[in-house]
């Protein structure tokens, strides 16, 4: 399964963050020996008033695009969404959905995300489906409940699916952004737990504080497919060690 390395730049990023992404760009293309295999796949989603330039530019530079977010409906009166189908347009090929953030400062319930996911599904979009428990949830023993209910609720039917793909990202919440890290054994147990649920063939990416310190370590843990990963996604050098971590 090939591992994927995906960057949510979050409400970060000018056209000045172009510098960044030409280093990325240039590590992909050999400037960086392990960064550089074609076995790893590399995902960056900026914000929406930088998706169509950087997509259009970088086109088949060994750096994929998505969007950060998506509305349910293909258009209509929704003042400040972007459908899927407009992400597409723009050049994407993925799109989060049901990130923490997204689900905690929009309300955004399980069936919210999972008409999300099958908007991408709808659209030709890959769709990374974002699950995970609060520090609360964790401490009272019902990280599992909850993270499988998540997955129960935010998934689309299977035969809506097809085969086509959809990645899960399991990111506990109280670790985004906290600097604060599960243990090894920890994330391998939520991952095995999640690969029960999805089946064999579901790329599993762990996010949560993922950096160039602790990436190798993470990575080498079973069921972990990848890595959804914020800040460190903004500086070129941090991801794309990252990147040859993998």
């Amino acid at each position: 399964m090939t591992p994927l390395i995906a960057g949510n730049w979050k409400m970060n990023g000018l056209a000045a963050a172009r510098v960044e992404v030409d280093r990325l760009v240039e590590a992909r293309n050999g400037g960086h020996q392990a960064a550089a295999r074609d076995d790893i796949d590399v995902l960056v989603c900026p914000p929406a008033t930088l998706l169509a330039p950087f997509a259009a530019e970088f086109a088949e530079k060994g750096v994929l695009w998505g969007g950060q977010d998506c509305h349910g409906s293909a258009s209509g009166a929704h003042t400040g969404d972007i459908s899927a189908e407009m992400l597409a347009d723009a050049g994407a090929g993925f799109v989060i959905v049901g990130h923490s953030e997204r689900r905690a400062d929009h309300g955004e319930g399980d069936n919210v995300v999972k008409a999300k996911a099958e908007a991408a599904l709808r659209a030709g979009l890959t769709p990374i489906v974002c699950v995970g428990e609060t520090k609360d949830q964790r401490e009272a023993g019902d990280a599992e409940r909850v993270v499988g209910g998540q997955l129960a609720g935010s998934m689309p039917a299977p035969e809506t699916v097809g085969d086509r793909e959809i990645v899960i990202a399991y990111e506990p919440v109280w670790a985004i952004g906290t600097g604060l890290t599960p243990t090894l054994d920890d994330i391998a147990s939520m991952h095995s737990f999640i690969r029960g649920a999805v089946g064999p063939t579901r790329r599993i990416l762990y996010g949560g504080s993922v950096k160039p310190t602790n990436a190798k370590d993470i990575l080498r843990v079973d069921h972990v497919g990848g890595a959804l990963v914020g800040g460190a996604s903004l500086k070129a050098d941090d991801f794309i060690e990252i990147i040859a971590a993998a």
